[in-house]
């Protein structure tokens, strides 16, 4: 005997119709009366519905950030003309802002050397929809993930390395990045140390990721060097990539406690359980737009 059927509420129907239609408004300025006012007044005049908004004043520094997703309830909205008319707006403000259309995907290319996991993880996320990415190509030091590249339908690029070969492979890798399109670089566990200057020219446009311990453990095997230690917590760091070695802008970080009962070889699969999460988290963060470089720190609205 057949169930019941289930019709989805109208209102459900709706809440998807929305998500689906949601634009996204960003912009910061130097701290000033009515820059709140200034997004919303605007966004009311041209029949938006305000469906999320996130905004913070950084007192110290004296600079504004806003995030703002809506929906619009008029028809033939425009792009052009919104942005022309927001500009005249935003002037008064020295307001810069961006304005990112409805299912946009963000052009990627993946970096990777062996470990494996945190590629897999990416690669599960963009097949099923959960993070809104284009993955250009996939560009590597050595050939091992190339099948599981092929598996996606994704091209692989193998551009080995050597100490007297490095500016000519990071010359290969920057060819690849620009013909591609991609305005993202994620590190997933690529175990070269970029130069500084490929370093400046993906500033604010590469994450990497990379095992966070307390005490800080270097070289070879630090989940080894931690069980050693008997260290209580394990984890991941996500940032932007600048000239010094894991220091840049953090994105976001994870954490995961172990115990005296947790070998090396546990401390192992836990790190490479909260590298993925912790990755991925920030990847969605930046392609959502919800990250906000200010000098060397991050404003991140969460979701």
């Amino acid at each position: 005997m057949l169930g019941p059927v289930r019709h989805r509420p109208h209102s459900e129907k709706r809440k998807m119709q929305d998500k689906n239609n949601r634009w996204i408004l960003t912009a910061q300025c130097p701290s000033r009366l009515g820059t709140v006012d200034v997004v919303t007044r605007f966004l009311k005049e041209q029949r938006c519905y305000i469906t999320e908004q996130q905004s913070f004043d950084d007192h110290l520094s004296g600079h504004f950030f806003i995030r703002t997703e809506f929906r619009p309830e008029a028809e033939g909205f425009g792009a052009e003309a919104f942005q022309a008319g927001f500009a005249e707006r935003a002037a008064e403000f020295e307001m810069t802002f961006e304005l990112t259309a409805p299912g946009t995907r963000m052009p990627v290319v993946i970096m990777v050397s062996k470990a494996d996991h945190c590629l897999n993880d990416l690669l599960y996320r963009y097949r099923t929809g959960q993070l809104p990415i284009d993955i250009r190509s996939i560009v590597s030091n050595h050939p091992d993930l190339a099948s599981l590249a092929e598996w996606h339908g994704i091209p692989y690029r193998h551009f080995p390395i050597t100490p007297e070969t490095k500016p000519e492979q990071e010359a290969q890798v920057r060819e690849e990045i620009e013909a591609s399109g991609a305005e993202l670089v994620i590190l997933a566990r690529y175990m070269q140390v970029l130069s500084s200057e490929m370093c400046t020219r993906l500033s604010g446009r590469a994450i990497n990721i990379h095992h966070s311990l307390l005490p800080g453990f270097k070289g070879a095997k630090p989940y080894h060097q931690a069980y050693e230690k008997g260290v209580k917590l394990v984890g991941a760091t996500a940032h932007y990539i600048n000239d010094d070695l894991d220091e840049g802008p953090i994105i976001t970080q994870g954490v995961e406690p172990v115990g005296h009962a947790d070998y090396p070889e546990d401390l192992v699969a836990k790190g490479r359980d909260i590298e993925c999460l912790t990755l991925a988290r920030a990847v969605a963060l930046h392609v959502e737009r919800r990250v906000f470089l200010h000098a060397s720190r991050t404003v991140v609205f969460d979701r």
